[in-house]
């Protein structure tokens, strides 16, 4: 059965939601039969990462050299710690430290998510830009990447108001910008923010200006549910802390579509056209859809009841780290399923058709993956990634017996992608990357 679309209207450029009273009805996306594939390993890793030293790797952004695939780099975000860029051999080449926080009382920067926009125009050249979300000042880090070196230089617009906060009382509530993708057509570059602990998600357009500094303005913000009505006519919202609400954060955008897929965490994937207008569709929701649960102050944890099985077959909670690999014929949706340590791939059709799912497990070289946060994907062969390179956060990366909590980065060739989550044939390798180039 094909998804039910949802109504969405604008408002003096805000986006609210019209005649929401049901849960839309969801494709089936049970798993199809698969051949036995080979084991998914990584070829190799970065460093890890210390909670004790208030470094947490987040989510990457792979840029690719425009002279030298070989000299391509991976851009990550560290939160607290600022970001980290890694060559093709999993190697630091660049550390950024984080924005200060304007005072002892005020949150400091926190990188939360990253991207590419290349052949954004600047003082009358065409550069590439990573872009970051800073979940600590409500705002988006903009650096220029070197086209020799790769090099990231900070072009961030001083002057830059908060993207959702009134108020830096209000920044430090911390309801601050949070997931980010970027898209680019001929109107401009542009960013989808995500807001921390809200249904909320806006659209920014990239903005040059003087002495080759880059900032933005906001076009419009969408605000997406956040509780449903289940088919037994019950109201259903995720358990949650008191005042948050169902966040999205993994998000990506399909540059040959136009279409945006968002990750809405306890629930599940959305779509709805990059430039937030038009109609939003759920295109799967997670297992635990529609699970009641009740927030207890004493253990400060949700309780949870029974699970009445009126959600998906594939994804488990949290839902993260959504990111398209561009094939030469056909592309691929990659989700990260955190709850089971797996990555779902559907089809970018518009049915968005469920393919199969993998897992990275332990390797000669690496270790396994595990609640992986964020991903990305091209299909340009890269170094000894011939097919393309899959990036993924590693959300426990400590050893088996140690203390030390520690997160990375996996380099996963997309070859054993392919043969080991069943999508076979149809993911024949691609020369092409899916970042606007």
């Amino acid at each position: 059965m094909r998804p039910r679309h949802i109504a969405l209207t604008a408002l003096g450029g805000v986006a609210v939601i019209a005649g929401i009273s049901a849960v839309p009805a969801l494709a089936d996306h049970a798993a199809p039969a698969q051949d036995d594939g080979e084991a998914v390993t990584a070829t190799l890793e970065t460093p890890p990462l210390f909670d004790a030293d208030d470094a947490d790797a987040d989510d990457p952004a792979i840029w690719i050299h425009p002279e030298d695939d070989d000299e391509s780099l991976v851009i990550t975000t560290a939160k607290e710690a600022g970001m980290n860029v890694y060559d093709l051999d999993g190697e630091l080449v660049q550390h950024i430290e984080p924005r200060p926080a304007p005072s002892d009382e005020d949150n400091p920067g926190r990188y939360n998510n990253v991207d590419i926009v290349t052949g954004f125009e600047l003082g009358g050249e065409a550069i590439d830009l990573a872009v970051a979300s800073d979940r600590g000042m409500d705002t988006l880090g903009l650096w220029t990447i070197d086209p020799d070196s790769g090099e990231l230089t900070d072009v961030s617009d001083p002057a830059s108001v908060p993207i959702f906060s009134e108020s830096q009382e209000d920044i430090n509530e911390a309801h601050t910008a949070y997931g980010l993708t970027t898209w680019a057509d001929d109107s401009g570059a542009y960013a989808l923010v995500s807001r921390n602990a809200e249904t909320q998600v806006a659209l920014l357009k990239l903005v040059a200006g003087e002495d080759g500094i880059v900032g933005y303005e906001t076009v419009r913000v969408l605000e997406l549910p956040g509780e449903f009505t289940l088919p037994d006519g019950s109201s259903w919202a995720p358990c949650a802390d008191p005042g948050e609400y169902a966040q999205f954060e993994g998000m990506v955008v399909d540059d040959e579509t136009g279409i945006a897929y968002l990750g809405q965490e306890d629930v599940g994937i959305w779509r709805v056209g990059a430039d937030l207008t038009g109609e939003a569709e759920l295109v799967d929701t997670a297992v635990e859809f529609g699970l009641p649960g009740e927030f207890d102050p004493e253990e400060d944890d949700c309780v949870y009841g029974e699970n009445p099985g009126v959600g998906g077959d594939v994804l488990h909670t949290d839902v993260e780290g959504l990111t398209i690999y561009e094939g030469k014929s056909e592309s691929f949706l990659l989700a990260s399923s955190q709850g089971d340590d797996t990555f779902a791939v559907y089809s970018t059709d518009e049915g968005n058709e469920y393919l199969g799912s993998f897992a990275v497990g332990d390797g000669d070289a690496t270790d396994s993956t595990q609640q992986s946060d964020g991903a990305d994907v091209v299909s340009t062969g890269l170094g000894d990634f011939e097919d393309g390179l899959l990036v993924v956060q590693d959300g426990d990366n400590t050893p088996e017996g140690s203390d030390e909590s520690s997160t990375n980065f996996k380099f996963v060739d997309w070859e054993d992608v392919v043969n080991g989550s069943g999508i076979g044939e149809l993911a024949a390798g691609g020369r092409h990357s899916n970042h606007h180039r």
